[in-house]
């Protein structure tokens, strides 16, 4: 099992997606904590760190996912917790994904993955860490 925290970065106030992604993470068996609306990228890492997470999954509708992901993970780094994996989706237009992707971020979901993606994405990923 993984401890994995979902987190909605800002003010975007829409955060039907990231439950729907918590609930499904939760029914594969992880234990999630869902930080809730508004959070700053220090609040998140705090929260990660705390609460032993193996895994950050930030969903970002409001187009600053380029800042967020960078100061999450520089962060994390400053923390001296880059081994907790980095992982998101919302509105990410494909260009920005590579460019992510070479920051640190393992997996950029864009819109219309589903729940299954994201799950089994998590569950190769992580096995293939332990392997």
């Amino acid at each position: 099992m993984l401890r994995i925290v979902v987190a909605k970065p800002g003010l975007d106030g829409h955060d039907r997606g990231a439950k729907v992604v918590a609930r499904a993470l939760r029914d594969a068996g992880h234990e999630v904590i869902y930080t809730g609306l508004h959070q700053t990228p220090e609040q998140i890492v705090e929260t990660a760190i705390q609460e032993d997470a193996d895994a950050v999954g930030l969903s970002v509708l409001s187009g600053a996912h380029m800042t967020l992901f960078r100061k999450l993970i520089d962060l994390l780094a400053e923390r001296d917790a880059s081994d907790i994996v980095v992982f998101g989706g919302g509105i990410v237009p494909e260009e920005d994904v590579a460019p992510l992707e070479e920051m640190g971020v393992a997996k950029i979901f864009t819109p219309g993955a589903t729940t299954t993606e994201i799950t089994g994405w998590v569950a190769e990923h992580f096995s293939e860490q332990d392997a």
